[in-house]
């Protein structure tokens, strides 16, 4: 939320620099992010003055230039070549100096420096309108008032001011800080504890009057619990036009584009108080009356955008006397209803809608406007009929209106102001230090908090009623704390804690998952839960009635728990992409959602992602790309970690892979793993190959730790390594070969690997050639050769009974 410095001197006359103004704000809850300095002229005219032309003649070398002297003051007396038709003798104009930075419409700035044109000196630059950035006029230079002092500076002439603005990250409970004054209200709260007792000056409502009772409207409000009220008046004779200067930089300081005075004035009320208005064209509503409604489920209704929206039945709808929509109330006006440059009288709306309503439609139609910010929040129901009066009179001086009818006001049951008792001693526990009395006393008058009774014991306490998020004794004790000031709090240096052990046995088994992942390279990430309901038609082996759906999401991005956690890994796979980190490793605990048959299912899962290089670039290793065997490799030694061997692996039948396999242990399927399909790495503006591996952690914690680890120490006889050259069937695997040779050779044989496959014309059709070493050794004596032999005829024997193996 940004909030203007000058806007805010308006209600407080302090005179601190910005910077410890924000650092005041930020230790009263209000935090600001930034300041941002605003000019509404850029450069702030530094260093252009007003100058008065001596004497003007003819430049001798150029028909269309001419030569200038002209007094700048304090006797400095400077020639300037010009070439302004209008520029004369006796002038008083604007003088860009030498050294001073203008800037062009596009925020480029250019330096006055001492030059010649056409063989004579110019020392400086007389200026036009345009060239000042006061407007768009070049036709010649600005021709000022002959009263102006000679030397003035033009900042102070032309009235530029700059302003600071402060972002400020405004938490969602503090809907009483929506508006300038707001902000100024608890900023007057810390001043006093500096003592610095400072006026609120509030804009003054009191020359409002009705100027004649020539067109009234009645309002009908249908569902009182969502329109606890609603206020409006007619104003007529309005004339659209620019709103004045002063507003328009109120306005643009903030970021918010002038449109035309009556909007202008609404939209300069509701950053001035906080409250939301709307104005509608009165000839535009039918039968001189506001129904405050719900309208028929699907019911067709185009915004003030050019979008024709589709109306839920739960929307408040603000309706004319034949029901015809004019405005979703608290979000956004309608396009036939809304003020044009013929609009000649107003009804002026002014109300309090139901936060949780408004918050709902506001999503449902993806409209996030400033209303509907400061609706869904929660706004102080006792500002409405005072912002609408505010307003109105600014109508009437700057629109040329006229009130025609009495102020409308439905409040059928008026909301009392919250009561709440304070402890002392619960203030003193939860604080950690007593605070005075009389200290607590002058902060809870500084918030406008009121002091009904007093015992010895704690305050019976009323809360205003903009304070919508202070319900509870917590809640006072923190708006002391935080006025009071949490720096001033003093702290032990004693720490005083107890050691906690954790005896989950899923977190170890995760732990020791983690700690082995991050061992290989891999970082650990962490995705939201919440994505997009589109990614289900990604895959059709997710379903979209599967979908748990959020009741009131924060965007449509955030509409639905994952069922996938492809997709969120995949996003951050791309933001890192985007931003040149091409090799990546991850793994995420987490869970999916699934809705079936109304009832929900979470499962638990670890996704691992791979892409790019195994190892960082360097000069001493050649590049290295991950592949399919690399993820299996990592995924068998996380699952052999856990205990869990002997797995069986089959074709998968998932369409995110354009290949891969599953690997299970029996009938329970553990994981998942393959090359992610290209159209799915499209959707992400992913270009190069992703590996994904999906473990069922459910099933994984099921099988791990039922094994246990042995440990043994190392032998002292030496291990003797043989190979075999075998040509076998094009259709044998590896893994028959590996199983077989363990079968054939239990005690003496502790490996076997594969380290060269051929297949080429040399050999027989349909046959390939393997090149395996094994690896015997027995722990209790040294081997001889004609064990060893025995062992490789066994295997030998072995691989031709079972394989048709043919030793090459």
């Amino acid at each position: 939320m940004k909030i203007s410095y000058n806007w805010l001197q308006q209600f407080l006359q302090i005179n601190w620099e910005a910077h410890e103004t924000g650092e005041l704000l930020t230790d009263l809850g209000l935090e600001v992010e930034g300041i941002e300095t605003k000019e509404s002229v850029k450069g702030s005219l530094k260093g252009v003055v007003v100058g008065e032309v001596l004497t003007c003649i003819q430049h001798p070398n150029a028909d269309r230039l001419k030569i200038t002297t002209v007094d700048l003051g304090n006797e400095n007396i400077v020639q300037i070549v010009c070439g302004a038709p209008n520029v004369d003798a006796g002038q008083k104009v604007p003088v860009a100096t030498i050294g001073t930075i203008l800037y062009d419409e596009k925020g480029e700035g250019f330096k006055i420096k001492k030059g010649k044109i056409r063989g004579e000196e110019s020392y400086g630059m007389i200026c036009a309108e345009d060239e000042l950035g006061l407007g768009k006029g070049h036709d010649g230079i600005l021709v000022l008032d002959k009263k102006i002092k000679v030397g003035s500076a033009a900042a102070a002439v032309f009235k530029i001011e700059t302003d600071y603005i402060f972002e400020i990250g405004l938490t969602p409970n503090r809907s009483d800080a929506m508006s300038h004054y707001g902000v100024a209200r608890d900023l007057r709260a810390g001043l006093i504890q500096k003592n610095l007792k400072l006026e609120l000056i509030s804009p003054s409502v009191s020359d409002f009057h009705v100027d004649e009772r020539t067109l009234r409207f009645d309002v009908e409000v249908e569902k009182k619990n969502l329109v606890p009220r609603y206020c409006g008046i007619t104003i007529t004779d309005v004339t659209i036009k620019e709103s004045p200067e002063w507003i328009q930089n109120r306005l643009k300081s903030i970021g918010v584009t002038p449109k035309n005075n009556i909007v202008d004035i609404t939209n300069y009320v509701l950053h001035e108080l906080g409250q939301p208005l709307h104005a509608f064209d009165a000839q535009k509503i039918k039968g001189n009356k506001i129904i405050v409604k719900n309208l028929k489920e699907g019911t067709k209704f185009t915004t003030l955008d050019e979008v024709e929206r589709t109306l839920s039945a739960d929307d408040i709808m603000i309706c004319d006397a034949d029901s015809n929509p004019l405005c979703i109330g608290g979000v956004f006006g309608g396009l036939k209803s809304g003020v044009t440059e013929h609009t000649t009288s107003i009804f002026l709306e002014s109300a309090y809608f139901n936060p949780v309503s408004i918050r709902k439609t506001a999503k449902r139609h993806a409209l996030n406007t400033d209303a509907s910010f400061r609706f869904e929040r929660g706004i102080d129901i006792n500002m409405t009929e005072y912002a609408l009066k505010r307003a109105a009179l600014l109508i009437e001086k700057y629109a040329g209106g006229k009130l025609a009818s009495d102020v409308s006001d439905f409040y059928p049951v008026k909301i009392e102001d919250f009561q709440v008792f304070l402890s002392y001693k619960n203030a003193y526990r939860l604080i950690g230090q007593e605070i005075p009395k009389e200290q607590i006393k002058i902060i809870l008058a500084s918030l406008e908090i009121k002091i009904n009774s007093e015992t010895e014991g704690g305050l019976g306490l009323t809360i205003p009623s903009y304070r919508t998020d202070v319900q509870r004794e917590a809640d006072i004790i923190e708006e002391i704390l935080r006025v009071y000031g949490y720096n001033n709090i003093e702290f032990s240096y004693k720490l005083n804690t107890s050691i906690s052990f954790d005896s989950n046995a899923e977190t170890k088994v995760e732990n020791i998952t983690a700690n082995q992942l991050t061992a290989l390279g891999f970082n650990e990430t962490m995705a939201n839960s919440l994505t997009k309901p589109e990614y289900a038609k990604l895959s059709e082996n997710i379903s979209e009635d599967a979908n748990v759906k959020m009741l009131n999401p924060l965007s449509n991005d955030l509409g639905v728990l994952r069922q996938s956690m492809l997709f969120s890994g995949l996003e951050s796979v791309s933001y890192n992409l985007n931003r040149k980190n091409s090799s990546l490793k991850f793994y995420e605990f987490g869970k999916t959602y699934h809705s079936y048959n109304d009832k929900y299912q979470e499962d638990k899962h670890l996704t691992l992602f791979v892409t790019g290089n195994r190892t960082k670039d360097s000069w001493k290793t050649a590049s290295n790309y991950s592949d399919f065997f690399y993820v299996k490799g990592v995924i068998t030694a996380v699952l052999e970690r856990l205990g869990i061997q002997n797995l069986k692996g089959s074709p998968i039948k998932n369409d995110i892979f354009s290949e891969g396999i599953s690997l299970s242990l029996g009938k329970i399927k553990l994981v998942e793993f393959g090359v992610v399909k290209r159209s799915i790495l499209k959707e992400f503006g992913i270009k190069q190959e992703v590996l994904f591996a999906d473990f069922n952690w459910d099933n994984v914690l099921k099988l791990s730790g039922k094994k246990n680890m042995k440990v043994a120490g190392l032998t002292r006889y030496p291990a003797v390594k043989r190979d075999l050259a075998l040509l076998i069937n094009s259709k044998t695997e590896f893994k028959e070969v590996y199983n077989l040779a363990f079968q054939s050779e239990r005690k003496m044989l502790k490996e076997v690997d594969l380290f060269d496959v051929y297949e080429g014309d040399k050999l027989p059709k349909g046959k390939k050639s393997y090149a395996i070493s094994f690896v015997l050794q027995d722990e209790n004596k040294t081997l001889e050769d004609k064990q060893i032999d025995k062992i490789m005829q066994k295997l030998q024997q072995s691989f031709e009974k079972n394989l048709d193996a043919v030793l090459r």
